[in-house]
């Protein structure tokens, strides 16, 4: 099993990390990473880190603080498609949760597209639960204690 972790992002990584493609099914679902990475260039508050297993860059996370105290807003998360289903993406937000609630966090929330092939299920496996909240552009919010 590879060893996760979480690395800024650099001038040497970014061509890479914005390489980094889900399947072509899941591209609706998640925003590919350089949009992001341009995203959080206009919200001061957002983080983002490449996902890598070992030494090899497979995934996106970025968060941000959310508008309630102590709750995180998990903003994007994505696997590369040649690197899904060996467990990275789990293991990426175990590696969140902690860096979370050592920042004091104690809550997290994401919100969804919903639809056949959408990550519904995958973060209802890891703690997420749904709300009853909808975001202005549809997608269902869920939140799980840190």
């Amino acid at each position: 099993m590879s060893m996760i972790t979480l690395r800024e992002i650099t001038a040497a990584t970014v061509r890479v990390v914005c390489a980094l493609e889900t399947r072509e099914e899941q591209k609706r679902f998640v925003a590919p990473n350089a949009l992001s990475i341009a995203q959080a260039y206009f919200e001061p508050r957002a983080i983002f880190r490449a996902v890598y297993a070992d030494e090899v860059p497979v995934g996106f996370v970025m968060w941000k603080p959310a508008d309630e105290a102590e709750v995180a807003y998990l903003w994007r998360l994505m696997i590369d498609h040649n690197h899904q289903k060996m467990g990275y993406a789990k293991q990426a937000i175990t590696q969140l949760i902690n860096l979370l609630r050592d920042a004091g966090y104690r809550r997290m929330q994401t919100s969804v597209v919903l639809g056949d092939g959408g990550p519904l299920d995958f973060y209802r496996s890891i703690g997420f639960v749904e709300t009853d909240a909808m975001l202005a552009n549809g997608e269902r919010v869920l939140t799980r204690s840190l």
